[in-house]
Order: C-alpha cells, then sequence, then structure tokens
C-alpha cells in the first residue's frame, strides 16, 4: 500500500522508488502484483508518464487511512511502552516570535529521538485546513486580535502592537512614536492581501478611515526588511522581527495594528507525539511579582 500512495503523489515509479528506498523494479513488481490480484488497474503508464485511474485513486484514498490507523496503532503501542514513535508536522509562520522552534525541536529531538519531524513554512489559513484535515499537527499562527482559530485548539503565545519600521533615511527616522494618520501618505510592504500577516494592518486602516497604499507585495521576511532599508518602503511588523541592524528604525504607532499569536493543533484525539511536543512548549507559570509586558497581554502605546 505505501508503494502505491507513493506513486500516487510523485506521479512517477522512480520519485516513489526514491521515496521508498528501494530499487524502481521491485517497486514496479510490487504493485503490478498487487494489480493482477485486485484485478483492476491502479495507475495508467507510459514511458513518461503516470496517471492515478478511477480504481486507484478509490485505493488510494483507502490505503491512506489505513497506513495512518497502523502508524496510530505503532505510535500508541510505543507510548504505552513508555516510548513515542510516529512522525510529528510542525507548521510555522514567517513572522513567529513567541517560540525559539528551533530550539523546541531540537530538546524535543533529544527528548524523543524515534519520532520523525517535519517543519513547513506557510499561512495561518492552511495551516488551521491542515490541522483539520489531519495533515498537521501543529502549528504556530498569527492572527488580527479580531480573528479566532476555528476548528482546532489553541494556545494564546503572545498578544503584540504593530511597530513601523523605516529606513535611517526616512523622514520619521528620529521619531519615537506616530499615529496611524501620520502613514497615510506612506507607500507599504505587506505580506499578500487576504493573508493572516496582512489583515491586522488592512483591518487597522480600514476602521481608522485611513487609505493605505501597498505598493509591494512578499512572503519573505528579509526581502520585507531589505526593501525598506533601501527606502522603497514602509512596514508594519512585530518588533520582535526586525533586527537591530544599521538601516532600520521602528516606531511605536499610536492605534496601529495588533496581532495575537497562537499554538495550534487538534484536540480530536492528538497522537502520542503531539502530546509530548505540547508537553515541550508548556509555559512556566508566570512569577506573581512579574510585570505584564505588551507581549504578556497589556497593550503599550509607545
Amino acid at each position: 500500500m505505501r508503494y502505491v500512495v507513493a506513486v500516487a503523489e510523485a506521479r512517477s515509479f522512480t520519485r516513489a522508488a526514491e521515496r521508498c528506498h528501494v530499487v524502481q523494479s521491485a517497486l514496479s513488481h510490487q504493485v503490478k502484483a498487487l494489480e493482477t490480484e485486485l484485478g483492476v488497474r491502479l495507475f495508467a503508464r507510459t514511458s513518461r508518464r503516470v496517471d492515478v485511474t478511477a480504481a486507484g485513486e478509490a485505493f488510494v484514498e483507502a490505503a491512506r487511512q489505513s497506513l495512518a490507523a497502523a502508524d496510530r496503532a505503532v505510535a500508541d503501542a510505543a507510548e504505552a511502552s513508555g516510548r513515542i514513535r510516529g512522525t510529528l508536522t510542525v507548521g510555522v509562520i514567517p513572522t513567529v516570535t513567541a517560540i525559539d522552534i528551533p530550539a523546541a525541536l531540537s530538546a524535543f529531538r533529544r527528548a524523543h529521538p524515534s519520532v520523525q519531524m517535519r517543519l513547513r513554512g506557510g499561512g495561518s489559513h492552511e495551516f488551521i485546513a491542515a490541522i483539520a484535515s489531519g495533515d498537521m499537527d501543529v502549528a504556530v499562527l498569527g492572527l488580527p486580535d479580531s480573528m479566532t482559530p476555528a476548528g482546532v485548539a489553541t494556545r494564546v503565545l503572545a498578544r503584540e502592537r504593530l511597530v513601523a519600521v523605516v529606513s535611517t533615511g526616512h523622514r520619521l527616522a528620529e521619531r519615537r512614536r506616530v499615529r496611524l494618520e501620520d502613514l497615510a501618505d506612506e507607500r507599504f510592504v505587506d505580506f499578500p492581501a487576504g493573508t493572516p500577516g496582512r489583515i491586522p494592518s488592512d483591518l487597522a486602516f480600514r476602521e481608522a478611515g485611513i487609505p493605505r497604499e501597498v505598493a509591494f507585495e512578499a512572503m519573505s521576511l528579509d526581502l520585507i526588511l531589505d526593501l525598506v532599508r533601501h527606502d522603497l518602503v514602509i512596514a508594519l511588523l512585530s518588533p520582535e522581527v526586525v533586527p537591530e541592524r544599521a538601516g532600520l528604525r521602528t516606531i511605536s504607532v499610536i492605534g496601529g495594528p495588533t496581532r495575537i499569536e497562537y499554538l495550534a493543533w487538534s484536540d480530536f484525539n492528538p497522537t502520542p507525539a503531539t502530546r509530548a511536543f505540547l508537553d515541550t512548549l508548556e509555559p512556566a507559570p508566570p512569577s506573581a511579582n512579574a510585570p505584564k509586558t505588551a507581549r504578556e497581554g497589556a497593550f503599550v502605546e509607545g
């Protein structure tokens, strides 16, 4: 079944064999033997093309469910004996600030070396859908404070107000704080329209009745910062993602956009690896005398 699923996903016997770490002839023989046993063709193939037949589509869907159940059975049995096995797929937005992801994965690997870890980049909406469908275990989301994730379990990691990021040569570079209306005539770089990383800023300007020109769109944080550093545009970002380096200044924005960073997972029968990873990230209880900061719940206006 694993061979068939691999061929269906790769649309190639060669790539499927590489993925399964077997020689192509052995994989092809096993698939052909299965087709003979079933009495149906799972794949239509030529020397240049592989397509899944209607019978193959039906088989692959059921095979995925069977393989997932088998993998879960192995993981549950290992957990019962005190070991964690299986896979852990983690989604991370480009602007994650509340968790040191490499450090968290490293600590998890040391504690549970038998778990296969996968890391995916992308946006919050696609992560929510992937968790709901079972294709992802855990994700870090960034959403406006007016939007609550639906269909997944969540834990609030941080609340923060975005800051204006400008070049050192910008007309506002020496200001400590500005109002949202002070930015009305600026050209912006932002994430693509409709993405969770963009929504907080669009909402803030819309609710204030202030027009905004987004001249450049990008998903790469490094590209966004470089465009700002070259004084082509300004940006609204979490202060935690702006490096302390020459060429950039951050300015508090009174009435500016806010966002919440969440840890999200499925609470419908999470895997042992998921539960273990959540335990790894369990925050320590705050000190009774610790002051609240903007990232702990109280927004600070510059």
